[in-house]
């Protein structure tokens, strides 16, 4: 937990606290419309850890290019890194609620590509492997160098980033889609205008599109940054130059073999090294001079129990946490294996402390809270200009 919170307060360090402007938190896929269509765009997710009073996280948005691989900006991945646990959200709507015909699936690998540096957009593209394949028809990608990407030619930007009206803004969270025009085409990346739609905050590893022969579309770009008013100028990376050094060897790459996890009720006696050993997705950690345990991100090692549906079915002070991403068993009573010590003038005489209680309930959610906060301004972040008046998107 302590990693988690220096990574987010570290992600923001280097900006000042002022707020965004109004014309960067107000300008989105600017003039874009909603996207049902668009099936094999995805919201990227930081994972949810409770299954009561939790809203998803949307970092950025992705794109399928087979049945269980995303498409998406390495920047994406600076607040968490690699090792972070990651889920996505395939459907239209994901905020303020999901809508009830998507689906979240959890990532079980992230690869940046590794000529990323953190802080340039240089190689600015990462794949994840999902832990099961969709059914959804993946995107086309590049044949050739250069397939339909010429200056002035109309291309469609896909995300989940903020949506704009003329009578004002509305969150993020819904599948977008505008058009642009490219203005120029470098031997990395290439930008484009408004015509008139325009990727903004939120959209970052977003699919670009363009028409190629016979009508087909293919993906010709990945969302990375653009002018802060999201006005002028949308970055975006080419997709066909990293095809051959990191796209196909990817897609080529056998399947990791398999390691039987731990079983669920033996996490509190049975050490890891690996996160594979770890039932559910769940990561190995280890402290100085500690054996590894299987944890949820934000919890520490424990029992998970019976089902449940808010944390009032596990008992006084209990968490019901999201051992899994979906399903009818994906919550479970949460408890602690060593019992926490009692807070400060709690103690009642002839009781011990802890109970159902994590680390304190109050003050873990709390802990929690304070880094989703944190995690909001990463999205004002991405919209300060960290470089050059630029912004990640």
């Amino acid at each position: 937990m302590a990693c988690l919170l220096m990574l987010a307060v570290g992600a923001c360090a280097p900006v000042a606290s002022s707020e965004v402007p109004v014309e960067a938190r107000a300008r989105p896929i600017v003039l874009g419309e909603d996207a049902p269509a668009d099936v094999a765009t995805v919201a990227l997710l930081s994972r949810r850890t409770r299954c009561q009073g939790e809203e998803p996280l949307l970092l950025c948005s992705g794109a399928l290019i087979a049945p269980d691989v995303v498409l998406t900006a390495a920047h994406c991945l600076d607040l968490f890194g690699a090792e972070g646990t990651y889920e996505v959200f395939l459907g239209g709507v994901l905020l303020p609620a999901p809508e009830s015909s998507g689906r979240f699936i959890r990532v079980r690998k992230a690869v940046p590509h590794p000529g990323y540096r953190r802080g340039s957009h240089d190689f600015d593209v990462a794949l994840l492997r999902l832990t099961e394949p969709t059914e959804v028809a993946p995107l086309r990608l590049p044949e050739f160098q250069g397939e339909a990407l010429v200056s002035g030619a109309t291309v469609r930007a896909v995300g989940f980033g903020d949506t704009h009206e003329e009578e004002g803004s509305a969150p993020s969270g819904r599948r977008r889609s505008g058009s642009m025009v490219v203005t120029t085409v470098g031997a990395e990346a290439f930008q484009a205008g408004p015509s008139p739609g325009m990727s903004c905050v939120g959209d970052s590893g977003g699919p670009v599109l363009a028409r190629a022969e016979a009508g087909r579309e293919v993906l010709v770009g990945v969302t990375v940054s653009g002018d802060v008013a999201c006005r002028e100028r949308a970055d975006n990376l080419r997709v066909d130059t990293r095809m051959e050094d990191f796209i196909l060897p990817f897609l080529a790459r056998p399947p990791e073999p398999s390691v039987p996890p731990l079983a669920l009720e033996a996490l509190c006696q049975e050490s890891c090294t690996r996160d594979a050993q770890c039932p559910a997705g769940l990561v190995c950690v280890t402290g100085e001079g500690a054996p590894g345990r299987c944890l949820l991100p934000s919890l520490r090692e424990g029992h998970y129990g019976e089902t449940c549906t808010a944390d009032a079915a596990c008992g006084a002070g209990g968490i019901c946490a999201r051992l899994e991403v979906a399903g009818a068993d994906a919550c479970r009573c949460f408890t602690p294996c060593t019992p926490p010590p009692p807070e400060p003038g709690s103690e009642v005489p002839g009781e011990g402390g802890g109970g159902c209680s994590s680390a304190s309930g109050m003050a873990l959610w709390g802990v929690l809270a304070l880094v989703k906060v944190l995690l909001e301004r990463t999205r004002s972040c991405r919209a300060r200009g960290a470089i050059s008046s630029a912004f990640s998107r």
